[in-house]
């Protein structure tokens, strides 16, 4: 067998390769995910349904996450790689914040709600068929992002509600080497509430180093009636005061077109590179009222952004007025930047305040 890293990119083209990484798994089941000691339960949320039959029988099967306070999901020391992340919570996922940690740094990699990270930030649930990220009935929440690691992995989700919350989850990964050329995984969120007039929405700001930009989510709430989607997404490469990459329209770069509309009415979609699997109208029946709310993914896995230095990525969020002349909207807009690059991580905005986040 062969000490390498194969494992990571096994696709139905190699994945007859053998290798010598070691499979491991965390749930709340074998919350340190040492061989052989998961199912050795006691006590957990289902020790009571498992009370005739005893140990091994789903007794710890999710955990409680108090108000106020944060589970660590995962404490892992490599070399590895998380390889999938299957969640599902019992709680409001815009207040569920989910953080990973690389390399013992203080600074997580990724920060957002759990909602957001899978595509999902709205809360109500629409399946999602995509490669990186899967949603399936109801609001399983699964990640398919390889994130190699070197020294450490630490993931958490905290609980902003006031009310306490259940987690069921299962991070799969194995320990593995590392190749020198490999980056970390970054996840990043922001909201802006209303977005202020004539301004252009920030996706991400701020990176600094050496890597490329993968994917793009956004939950768009709608605050005028009308068309929402004529604005151009822009990427200012390595500095840039002008843009390299400069999009054509919102629905374009979500790879549709015309609005997303058959038969003058939204059609929701859903496929392995991009999709708007949820559409949610105020009365059900017009495609053009005001406070709509839309979810879109845009993954860039056969077309990375690649950058040296750092990148900025903005969008624009335009309408139509009379005379045929754009509106520049203060629509509702949150988002999730996903990338790799190589550490150490920038600082990240502070992530707003639980009444900020609140979907209301």
């Amino acid at each position: 067998m062969t000490s390498n890293f194969d494992g990571l990119g096994l696709n139905l083209g190699n994945l007859y390769r053998l290798s010598d990484a070691q499979s491991r798994s965390i749930s709340a089941e074998n919350p340190t995910g040492e061989p052989g000691k998961g199912a050795l339960a006691t006590e957990g949320l289902g020790a009571d349904a498992a009370r005739d039959l005893g140990t091994g029988w789903k007794v710890s099967p999710a955990v409680s996450i108090k108000a106020g306070t944060t589970f660590e999901v995962a404490d892992i020391e490599g070399p590895g790689s998380i390889q999938q992340i299957w969640m599902t919570p019992a709680g409001e996922v815009r207040f569920l914040i989910l953080r990973i940690y690389w390399d013992d740094q203080e600074q997580p990699s990724v920060e957002t709600p759990l909602g957001d990270f899978f595509a999902s930030g709205w809360g109500p649930f629409a399946q999602i068929s995509s490669l990186p990220v899967c949603v399936n009935p109801r609001n399983g929440f699964n990640c398919y992002w390889q994130m190699p690691f070197r020294r450490r992995c630490r993931i958490t989700v905290e609980n902003l509600s006031e009310k306490d919350s259940v987690l069921f989850y299962q991070v799969n990964y194995q320990l593995t080497q590392v190749p020198a050329d490999a980056a970390y995984f970054h996840a990043q969120f922001r909201r802006t509430n209303p977005l202020p007039y004539k301004q252009d929405y920030t996706i991400v700001d701020g990176i600094s180093g050496s890597g490329h930009f993968v994917g793009t989510y956004v939950a768009w709430g709608v605050n005028n009636n009308g068309w929402w989607g004529e604005g151009e997404l822009k990427w200012f490469i390595d500095g840039e005061d002008a843009p390299t990459i400069c999009g054509t329209g919102t629905e374009d770069y979500f790879c549709g077109a015309w609005a997303f509309h058959v038969d003058g009415n939204y059609q929701t979609f859903t496929t392995p590179y991009a999709g708007m699997p949820l559409v949610v109208m105020p009365d059900g029946k017009d495609p053009n009222a005001a406070q709509s709310r839309f979810s879109l993914y845009r993954w860039h896995i056969t077309d990375p952004i690649r950058f040296r230095d750092g990148l900025r990525v903005t969008m624009q969020a335009l309408g139509w007025r009379t005379g045929t002349r754009y509106l520049p909207l203060q629509d509702d807009i949150a988002s999730v930047a996903y990338w790799y690059q190589a550490l150490p991580t920038a600082a990240f905005p502070e992530l707003p305040d639980r009444d900020y986040l609140e979907i209301i």
